[in-house]
């Protein structure tokens, strides 16, 4: 069982390793001080967190709702909340696109508001959260099944409020499990490429200047940002690890 587990694992690290192996570390260091490149990283990072700290906003009430109501249509609200993982992502950039396009409702609204929806930062930021929506909502859901209702109605027995209790209470509970899903979303809109490049090609992201350097100069060119890029989310994936991990041995303590 173990070798047959350990294929899958193989899988994984050989394409990164030989990436890293046959990469022009030269190359690596003088394009970490090319200023495109630079800009490009930097505006994948932070539009990427604006786009999760939003999701956060409405996602952890949708979250918290889903983890303590039982209704009707409650398993195809769910189903809804992950479409955007099963819909193909250039076909999540068309659907972003016509839904903020100027000359659609939404799209007209924020051009009268002098925001340009198209070939922009809010481009980005909306592709971004439209294909990580999933990954925090749905880990944020389940910390909060990990919080006991029972908790929670103790202390509105004794006259706690209800906002009191969530703050007080629940989200601190529920942290661990907030913060993985926040890290998943961010990580998420970090290395999205198809949504972007339908409704902003321009300014550019790191994935995106990856494809626009291989498809003009090759992998040569190509391949020191997206060791740059992995670096990022290879040092974001340890951060994820580490949290899960103390989750883990703080519930077996218990």
């Amino acid at each position: 069982m173990l070798l047959m587990g350990s294929f899958l694992v193989v899988y994984i690290i050989w394409p990164l390793a030989g990436m890293f192996f046959r990469a022009d570390w030269g190359l690596v260091v003088s394009t970490s001080r090319d200023s495109v490149v630079v800009g490009a990283l930097w505006r994948s990072i932070w539009t990427a967190a604006a786009a999760t700290g939003i999701i956060a906003i409405f996602g952890t009430p949708l979250a918290y709702f889903l983890a303590r109501q039982d209704f009707k249509g409650r398993s195809v609200l769910e189903a809804v909340i992950d479409v955007p993982i099963m819909v193909p992502h250039t076909v999540a950039g068309i659907a972003v696109l016509m839904a903020f396009s100027p000359k659609a409702p939404a799209g007209a609204m924020l051009v009268k508001a002098g925001l340009s929806p198209v070939n922009s930062h809010l481009g980005i930021i909306l592709a971004c959260m439209f294909v990580s929506i999933p990954f925090y909502v749905d880990a944020a859901r389940d910390a909060f099944h990990g919080v006991s209702p029972r908790l929670e109605n103790v202390s509105r027995t004794l006259g706690a409020s209800f906002p009191h209790v969530f703050f007080r209470i629940t989200l601190p509970l529920a942290k661990r499990g907030l913060v993985s899903g926040l890290i998943m979303s961010w990580a998420r809109g970090v290395s999205e490429f198809g949504a972007i490049v339908i409704i902003a090609y321009h300014p550019m992201v790191a994935p995106t200047l990856i494809y626009d350097r291989f498809a003009t100069f090759g992998l040569k060119y190509s391949t020191p940002i997206a060791v740059q890029l992995i670096l990022v989310c290879l040092g974001m994936f340890v951060v994820l690890r580490v949290l899960v991990s103390g989750k883990r041995r703080d519930g077996a303590g218990s």
